[in-house]
């Protein structure tokens, strides 16, 4: 699991928190009926929000069903969010199309493991069925995936190159975010809510981006690797 959003449960009252729930594991079971166990591994928590969105705006397009016992919740049941749900299946398609090209990044740069040239074959395979699959789930709801693609390709070029300033090193995880939660009011027939979706995923790129490199700096320092924060000679506070 990975992303920055967790629900605060001190405040956050019970019947909010079982949405929550409800809507991450629908994430996770949308990725399984669509694409098989392997691409489960692709479920993050940013993702759900995207899931929550379409249903803000059009409550009938995340019907729920309770699924049967699972191992990662005590082989318990639990209400979820169905694989059906297009904005379920929106927040799947954009999870496997950025953990693809996160995927592709890490074995371009040779990061850890992926150093290695059989793990970075395999990731290379993985990259690539994840790619696809994330395709084909944007098209079934009208998305187009070279946004995306566009945005993930766009990153190492403009940290290869010198002298850019900070919002500009954010501005392709900005403009990818934008387009997925804009499009959360295509799906729900809202068109006027696009810009201000794309706004608020603007900034929620900027944020997730930035909190990313702030978690990492003392490893990147470290093992010499990149961090838009080192680059720019920008600190934490």
């Amino acid at each position: 699991m990975f992303g920055v959003v967790r629900p605060c449960r001190h405040v956050l009252c019970g019947s909010l928190f079982k949405d929550w729930l409800a809507h991450l594991r629908g994430l996770c079971l949308t990725l399984r009926a669509e694409h098989g166990h392997a691409a489960r591994l692709v479920t993050n928590y940013d993702g759900l929000l995207v899931s929550v969105l379409a249903e803000a705006q059009a409550p009938e397009l995340s019907p729920r069903r309770k699924a049967g016992p699972c191992a990662l919740r005590g082989l318990k049941t639990a209400e979820v969010v169905t694989a059906k749900a297009r904005g379920a299946q929106l927040a799947a398609a954009a999870s496997l199309l950025l953990a693809a090209g996160k995927t592709r990044d890490h074995v371009a740069d040779g990061d850890g493991p992926y150093a290695r040239r059989l793990v970075a074959a395999a990731a290379g395979r993985v990259a690539g069925r994840w790619d696809a699959a994330g395709a084909r789930t944007g098209a079934a709801v009208g998305f187009d995936p070279s946004v995306l693609r566009d945005a993930v390709a766009r990153q190492p070029l403009l940290e290869a190159a010198p002298g850019l300033g900070l919002l500009e090193l954010t501005e392709p995880t900005e403009t990818a975010v934008a387009a997925v939660f804009a499009h959360t009011a295509v799906l729900a027939g809202r068109e006027g809510n696009a810009e201000p979706l794309a706004e608020a995923g603007r900034f929620f790129g900027r944020v997730a981006h930035l909190a990313d490199a702030v978690e990492d700096i003392a490893a990147d320092r470290a093992s010499g690797a990149y961090n838009p924060l080192l680059a720019t000679g920008t600190t934490p506070a």
